[in-house]
């Protein structure tokens, strides 16, 4: 089952195990999940709760459980490679790479990694950018993706 949740950056899609958030997608799925039952019920709950206390900016790190079991496991090694890097921070595909063990030259395999990411925002993939710190592909589109990104930095800026 395939839970709408609607946010000042458009309508958001979730899907929830039993252990964690499958879905957070900027597009319905090809195939709504199954019903997630009382716990994954609670998890999509919470993840409604988290993800619009994040957009208000008073929220810097989601605790939301995450299920990536669907995917492979090189995808979840780049994935689980993202949690270090926290609110108003960025990373190159290069330097993330070589933050799992990858060599730098398996920046396209990461930013395949990224491209199928299944839970967007709480896997921050957004956080990602170019070597020379230009913004590239993102599911959501390059404007949302400025739009996250300018959400973290806003505390930052000086007046």
């Amino acid at each position: 089952m395939t839970v709408t949740h609607e946010t000042r950056i458009g309508t958001l899609y979730l899907e929830a195990s039993e252990v964690g958030l499958t879905l957070l997608g900027f597009s319905p799925p090809e195939e709504p999940g199954t019903s997630p039952g009382a716990a994954g019920e609670k998890i999509l709950a919470a993840a409604c709760e988290e993800l619009d206390a994040y957009l208000d900016g008073t929220l810097r790190k989601f605790t939301v459980p995450v299920d990536l079991s669907g995917r492979s496991a090189g995808h979840r090694r780049v994935l689980d490679g993202l949690a270090p890097v926290g609110w108003g921070e960025t990373i190159t595909y290069g330097e993330l790479a070589t933050s799992v063990g990858l060599p730098v030259s398996e920046s396209r395999r990461v930013g395949g990694a990224m491209a199928t990411n299944p839970v967007a925002i709480v896997v921050p993939c957004h956080r990602v950018v170019g070597s020379d710190g230009s913004l590239t592909g993102y599911a959501g589109g390059i404007e949302r993706k400025r739009t996250l990104l300018d959400l973290e930095a806003a505390d930052r800026m000086l007046f």
